[in-house]
């Protein structure tokens, strides 16, 4: 990808998470260390085996509307025009799912809402696009998948603007589901420690332009990153469990690399997954020795999950936000709550205080249920 002369660059990036309206707020709050995990008031959780989760405040759905409108409101409220034939693709695993709750509970006869699919054409109708696009579904991959797929039309010459939305809300069918897996931490998260028990769910959406270097220097644009290559595996192992070898990530990461041209060696971080199950950090962290050998020790990782939850379909998008911030401001968010690294998680994880460091290249990953594997590679712009 790196060759091509529609080289896909980040140029615009807005993010709405608990931890606060806004990119810059969101930035300032995960360097200072807040979390934006408290006790649920949404709804009862007296059923489920958590009582927390990272939802944002004043979210309501109004009659017949999912809070996703709601939501999309404060996204876009400060949102600069952009071309009315941008290409729209969303990424979402249970959109407007509050609607279907109402449904069932007979409070709303909306169903418009509740379709993953129908993201684009709220998207687009909000702000005056002309309504192409289509919709990423793929666990908690989605918003990664989704960045790659829009970077693949910019690179081959089939658009030349794509804007990523990407979004998932917290709701009792949500909190439910995941207590019924038994994947949810009674605490707060606590990505590669010794005594982590489960993920904290989160809700946000943001939005990512990607556009080419010649129209962003055209129009005079904010660069926030190159977008540097892409890889993309599936595990075929489990329904909900990664392999415990984590060689479908593995094999993600390498892809990744290979797209962009570059080797191991040239990674100077990345953003991991970090979701602080006792499988996943374990079998991310397999993957990140065999990928990156004998550097593997020395290169800094960290999981921001541990501050905003996880962001489900949301969250690849929004990691992929910050690492462009981490590239752009030559600073490594940390990871929350790790005292005590777990067994075999040995590597350097930017333990609860972020740390300056001038970075050129990084990474970021997404590895979601059922072994859906994305990574993207992110490069500093220096104009």
């Amino acid at each position: 990808m790196k060759d091509n002369q529609h080289t896909p660059i980040i140029v615009e990036a807005e993010t709405i998470t608990a931890l606060g309206d806004g990119l810059q707020t969101l930035w300032r709050q995960i360097l200072a260390r807040k979390t934006a995990i408290k006790p649920v008031n949404r709804f009862p959780t007296g059923p489920y085996s958590a009582k927390i989760a990272a939802c944002i405040e004043g979210l309501k759905p109004s009659v017949n509307r999912s809070m996703v409108h709601s939501l999309l409101d404060r996204l876009f409220s400060n949102m600069a025009p952009i071309p009315d034939d941008t290409y729209v693709i969303t990424a979402t695993l249970k959109a407007g799912i509050d609607n279907l709750e109402n449904l069932r509970r007979n409070d709303s006869d909306g169903v418009e809402d509740i379709l993953p699919s129908s993201l684009v054409s709220i998207v687009s109708q909000r702000l005056g696009l002309s309504g192409k696009g289509f919709n990423v579904s793929a666990a908690c991959a989605s918003s990664t998948i989704a960045v790659a797929r829009g970077a693949e039309m910019i690179a081959s010459g089939r658009t030349e603007t794509v804007l990523v939305c990407c979004l998932d809300l917290v709701t009792e069918f949500i909190l439910s589901g995941f207590s019924a897996l038994k994947a949810l931490a009674p605490i707060p998260c606590r990505p590669f420690d010794r005594d982590r028990d489960g993920f904290v769910v989160g809700e946000g959406a943001g939005i990512v332009i990607l556009e080419t270097l010649e129209g962003a220097l055209e129009r005079g644009a904010h660069i926030y990153a190159e977008l540097y290559g892409y890889g993309m595996s599936g595990d075929g192992y489990h329904m909900t469990a990664p392999s415990p070898d984590g060689e479908g990530a593995a094999r993600c990461m390498q892809a990744a690399l290979d797209d962009a041209g570059i080797s191991y060696d040239q990674i100077d971080y990345i953003n991991a997954h970090g979701t602080s199950t006792q499988l996943n950090d374990l079998y991310e962290t397999r993957a990140v020795k065999f990928v990156f050998k004998d550097k593997a020790h020395s290169i800094p990782m960290s999981s921001t999950k541990s501050m905003t939850g996880h962001l489900l379909g949301g969250a690849g998008g929004i990691e992929t936000v910050i690492t462009a911030l981490a590239l752009h401001e030559g600073i490594l968010p940390p990871t929350i709550n790790l005292e005590n690294p777990g067994e075999e998680c040995d590597l350097d994880y930017v333990p609860n205080v972020a740390r300056k460091k001038d970075i050129a290249v990084a990474m970021t990953n997404s590895f979601g249920f059922g072994g859906t594997n994305a990574t993207l590679i992110l490069k500093k712009y220096v104009q």
